[in-house]
């Protein structure tokens, strides 16, 4: 059982060299960066040589390229802002000491997230199972931009432990990484030809607000959670929104 771990990367000096090191145990490491202008590159060349450069094309393209390159018949992918803990990478590792034939072709994860000075536990960000874990030649990339994910083609389970997600530094950050996500998400919408009104761009935030903070408990999180719960609403209205925009607005 050969893992390979795979990062995708931009401008993320401050984070690489401590996602590596997270992942030292894997028996590979590839890197896909796009046109980074920090000291990314220059710091992942003290872990792995598999370093690559792919201009963006989007999240699924960025990662099903990184999988492409891992020689690994097992593939866990993580963040860069990501950490695996001491647990998870017992329970990951103790995988490679049973029989094939009683391995899943996909293990989901939990992930817990820190957000302005606190873990949530609420708010549907947690226990936010991923799928990290996965049999090369089951897998494949798919999901709506900019949440694309690994998806597999057999048996999954719920493997033991955690990951760490050191989430956005503050408010601004985040704003400005849902501006980014709600564009590519109406440019997906675009393409295939949804359209939108007066009712979903009216009820669809207040939905996603009261999801948050009532039915996922964000209420429990204190003002962050209320924090994450309005961001929620406004992350849905932008991008209908946008959406909106790019199905009316001529720009010519």
């Amino acid at each position: 059982m050969k893992i390979s771990a795979t990062i995708i990367v931009h401008n993320e000096e401050d984070n690489i060299a401590e996602v590596c090191e997270t992942v030292s145990w894997a028996d590979e490491l590839v890197i896909v960066d796009s046109a980074s202008t920090d000291r990314t590159i220059e710091i992942a060349g003290n872990y792995t040589d598999k370093i690559y450069d792919l201009e963006f094309t989007g999240f699924k393209d960025k990662h099903a390229y990184a999988d492409e390159q891992a020689t690994g018949d097992w593939l866990f992918w993580i963040d860069a802002d990501e950490r695996v803990t001491p647990e998870l990478r017992y329970a990951i590792l103790s995988l490679k000491d049973k029989p094939d034939s009683e391995l899943a072709d996909g293990y989901w994860i939990s992930r817990k997230t820190w957000y302005l000075g606190r873990w949530i536990l609420h708010s549907g960000w947690y226990p936010d199972y991923q799928m990290r874990l996965y049999r090369k030649s089951a897998s494949y990339w798919d999901g709506i931009a900019p949440h694309e994910t690994a998806r597999v083609n057999g048996p999954t389970i719920r493997l033991k432990g955690e990951f760490l997600h050191n989430t956005k530094r503050d408010l601004a950050e985040h704003n400005n990484v849902l501006n980014h996500y709600t564009s590519l998400a109406a440019e997906y919408k675009a393409k295939e030809g949804e359209k939108v009104g007066y009712s979903k761009l009216f009820m669809a935030p207040l939905s996603g607000f009261f999801r948050s903070y009532i039915f996922k408990q964000g209420f429990r999180d204190g003002i962050p959670g209320l924090v994450i719960a309005m961001f929620t609403g406004y992350s849905v209205f932008l991008k209908y929104a946008k959406l909106w925009e790019k199905n009316n607005v001529n720009r010519d």
